[in-house]
């Protein structure tokens, strides 16, 4: 089975975590998360192949923003709230906050 890097929480750089949250999928896949859990990778409907997904989820895994669990051949995500809370205190919440209220949410393209 092939072991998937996710950053120590020390290892979490503004840069990358902000570079992550910078793709509206990215964002949205996250606020989703963060308003109903941890979710099976095959959870979210976008708009775009399932390689690309993979490729976004890669991006915030190795930013640091999400842990991605293996049970089986299915594969869980989850938002590092307490690591990011911990090395960047409020920032998640800022941005998740101007998320909601830009109303970028609403032209989302993920389905519940």
């Amino acid at each position: 089975m092939k072991v998937l890097y996710h950053p120590d929480r020390d290892d979490i750089q503004l840069s990358s975590v902000l570079y992550a949250l910078s793709d509206p999928i990215r964002l949205s896949v996250v606020a989703e998360m963060r308003r109903s859990g941890e979710r099976p990778c095959n959870y979210f409907e976008v708009p775009i192949a399932k390689s690309t997904l993979s490729h976004h989820v890669r991006a915030l895994r190795e930013a640091g923003v999400v842990f991605t669990r293996i049970q089986g051949t299915q594969r869980f995500m989850s938002v590092r709230e307490e690591d990011l809370e911990y090395r960047f205190p409020g920032l998640l919440d800022s941005i998740l906050q101007a998320y909601e209220k830009s109303g970028e949410k609403d032209k989302s393209t993920i389905s519940e």
